[in-house]
């Protein structure tokens, strides 16, 4: 007997599933900046082909967390290594371009190893580490907004962009 009340008691599993077998239509972008800094605090920027200057970062591949594209874009990019428990993601800024919403997470890497270096020289030529009062312009739109989003005190122009602040787990 008390054996089913106590069965009885327990609340039943609730399932999930989606409403269509068809995936939604994409109507954003996701990406990464990722913001890196070494011992004398400078942060690391490249000079892409285009003449603008920016963050290591790109876009969050499918099943791949933004932890995990932080630290892939950065070795994709500049052969730094780091480790997903030395990534923190500080903010998640929304804006638009051509009619496409773009969602770009802040990750600042707190630990790196090895020098940085232009391993896509198509795209980027050189990679250097700049003062934050010293800053190398222009700046690539999603870097100038996350490393804003980063310092806000930084006097950098750019377009305007929703800023979520990230809580910690445990914060």
């Amino acid at each position: 007997m008390v054996c089913q009340l106590i069965t009885a008691h327990r609340p039943a599993r609730v399932t999930s599933r989606p409403r269509s077998a068809k995936p939604p239509v994409a109507q954003a972008a996701l990406g990464v900046c990722v913001i890196v800094t070494d011992a004398e605090g400078r942060v690391l920027l490249g000079l892409h082909r285009s003449g603008v200057w920016e963050c290591p970062g790109g876009k969050v591949d499918s099943g791949e967390s933004i932890e995990e594209t932080a630290i892939r874009e950065l070795r994709e990019e500049t052969s730094l290594s780091a480790r997903t428990k030395d990534v923190e993601v500080i903010a998640l800024l929304l804006d638009e371009v051509g009619g496409t919403n773009r969602a770009t997470a802040v990750a600042v890497v707190t630990a790196h190893e090895g020098a940085p270096l232009p391993v896509e020289p198509e795209l980027v030529s050189r990679w250097q580490w700049a003062r934050t009062d010293a800053l190398p312009g222009p700046l690539f739109v999603p870097s100038a907004q996350g490393l804003r989003a980063w310092r806000p005190e930084l006097p950098i122009d750019h377009p305007p962009a929703y800023t979520y602040r990230v809580a910690r787990q445990g914060d």
